[in-house]
């Protein structure tokens, strides 16, 4: 069983593993707490950037001599491959440590076995401490990993009888400087960003991260990195003064198979099917195509034509509401048809956190488990 320190250790490990969002993929954000042979911290890092040392290797240098003997908290199971760095495990073995604990074990097969590894030499291992809250932090790599496309948090603003714009279309500004720096934050922690061509025509978003620059990976002086910005323009009536073809971020333009050609500075362009059904293009494949450019988590910020469609697929795996204390009473809702016809084939959530922004609220929530619904009394 796990001791009181190592408990604390991974929740140090945990907090440590969210410094790196943002920065590490396609790999995950991962923490590591060394305790000496007394148990007391000997040295702690984090994941900082792919292809730079992991969380282990951080600690294991900060520990020294200390970790001689002692244990390794690590909120990911250590890697047993070499690939731009070398393995974990045997980064472990070297220095000496008896003990590993970690969080969550590693579903990449090219990376997994580390724990087996460090036990067939004779180390303690101890797996599943705070699983759920590790899990939590690495969401969007652990996703990919296991469904083989990336992470999606549908992210919008509402007044809160639910419009995200006016009768005339107008929607600057819903919420409040609080709520639109938030979204900064989660544009940061993403690797996309996706809108359609709906919202590209009505507002001209920018879809950059403010503060930071750059297409090649600078950062700006709050240390972010700039997100892919994916535009869905099936028919591709994008106008070549979009903002988003400005160059401050990389920008992909998905057309339909069949859309006129398309070129344009500033920008890639690929081609995918068009939905089975519905307008738009198929979002699966969508995905696949992201996930095959290294892509594990996408900011969904399209308007509710677009959301409608990737809750329709049941692509969604998060939801961030930021909802002001305003009531427009006509207007464009927050979301639109996504196949859901009765009260039966609700997509069922799960709050996870409600947190006050100046005036507004951001609620936070997850598709609830698959239940029965029971049936409404008369």
């Amino acid at each position: 069983m796990a001791t009181t320190a190592e408990a604390e250790a991974m929740r140090r490990a945990i907090a440590l593993a969210a410094r790196g969002l943002g920065h590490t993929s396609p790999n995950p954000v991962v923490g590591c707490v060394i305790l000496d042979a007394d148990g007391r911290t000997a040295g702690e890092g984090w994941h900082q950037r792919a292809g730079g040392p992991h969380a282990e290797v951080h600690a294991l240098r900060a520990a020294g001599e200390r970790a001689r003997g002692g244990t390794a908290v690590v909120t990911l199971e250590p890697c047993n491959h070499t690939g731009r760095t070398g393995p974990c495990a045997q980064a472990l073995l070297d220095a000496g440590i008896v003990r590993v604990v970690y969080a969550v074990a590693d579903p990449n097969a090219k990376a997994a076995g580390g724990g087996a590894t460090l036990a067939a030499a004779g180390t303690a291992v101890e797996s599943g401490l705070l699983a759920d809250q590790a899990a939590a932090v690495n969401e969007a790599w652990l996703t990919s990993m296991r469904f083989g496309r990336p992470f999606v948090l549908w992210k919008y603003a509402a007044t809160l009888d639910g419009r995200s714009a006016a009768a005339d279309g107008t929607s600057r500004w819903i919420t409040s400087a609080e709520s639109r720096a938030d979204v900064h934050r989660l544009r940061a922690e993403s690797d996309a960003v996706l809108v359609g061509s709906g919202t590209l025509r009505a507002d001209d978003p920018h879809l950059a991260v403010r503060g930071a620059s750059g297409s090649n990976g600078a950062s700006g002086s709050n240390g972010a990195r700039q997100p892919l910005r994916v535009v869905l323009d099936s028919k591709a009536t994008i106008a070549p003064d979009a903002r988003v073809l400005d160059g401050t971020a990389p920008t992909l333009i998905a057309v339909a198979e069949d859309a006129p050609a398309v070129r344009l500075a500033g920008a890639e362009t690929v081609r995918l099917p068009r939905a089975t059904s519905g307008p738009g293009l198929d979002i699966p494949a969508l995905l696949g195509e992201l996930h095959g450019r290294g892509i594990r988590s996408v900011l969904l910020e399209g308007g509710p034509t677009l959301a409608g469609a990737f809750l329709a697929a049941r692509a969604v795996d998060k939801v961030v509401g930021y909802l002001a204390p305003a009531l427009l009473g006509a207007g464009a809702p927050a979301l639109a048809d996504a196949g859901i016809t009765t009260i039966t084939q609700a997509l069922r959530l799960e709050l996870t956190d409600v947190t006050r922004l100046g005036p507004d609220l951001r609620i936070t929530a997850v598709p609830a488990p698959t239940a029965p619904v029971a049936p409404e009394e008369s």
